[in-house]
């Protein structure tokens, strides 16, 4: 049986397919770190690019530009700071904060990871054939789950034809 399913169901399977997509993509990067002897996630390369780029971040200033929830963002910066990537540290003038800043380990290695993900971005790039048509449709998708969520669409629906 050489069917592709969640191909075969087409729209009614897109969050499938992006995660599977992504889910690959994912597995080759940790390969390839693997191979480089390199002790980092794949996931990790936007708290670096954010703290490279900022210096000191709080736990919810990095979650906000992703658009990732606190609890997810609170468990990646876990996860480096355990393998010495990050330093955490208390607000001074908010205690509840969590402030958060590379290591002079994680600085030392930024160009290395420069260099894999430049190459990510060409091999990206390779994947996509130079056409980048696909970061509107993404746009459009974002904007609208913005707008009105996931949630609410589904469930609107579902009530709509199970009206009690």
């Amino acid at each position: 049986m050489n069917q592709d399913f969640i191909k075969e169901l087409g729209y009614k399977a897109l969050d499938s397919r992006l995660k599977r997509i992504s889910d690959r993509m994912s597995h080759d990067v940790r390969k390839f770190y693997k191979e480089q002897k390199i002790d980092v996630e794949p996931n990790w390369y936007l708290v670096f690019m954010l703290l490279q780029k900022n210096k000191e971040m709080s736990i919810i200033d990095i979650a906000e530009p992703l658009g990732y929830s606190h609890p997810s963002v609170v468990a990646i910066v876990k996860k480096m700071a355990d393998k010495g990537y990050l330093v955490i540290k208390k607000d001074l003038t908010d205690k509840r904060k969590q402030m958060v800043s590379l290591t002079e380990k994680a600085v030392k290695m930024l160009p290395q990871l420069e260099k894999v993900w430049d190459s990510c971005e060409k091999a990206i790039l390779q994947i996509l054939s130079d056409d980048l048509a696909i970061f509107t449709y993404l746009d459009g998708i974002d904007s609208r789950l913005k707008n009105e969520s996931f949630h609410e669409r589904f469930k609107n629906e579902y009530l709509k034809t199970n009206i009690i």
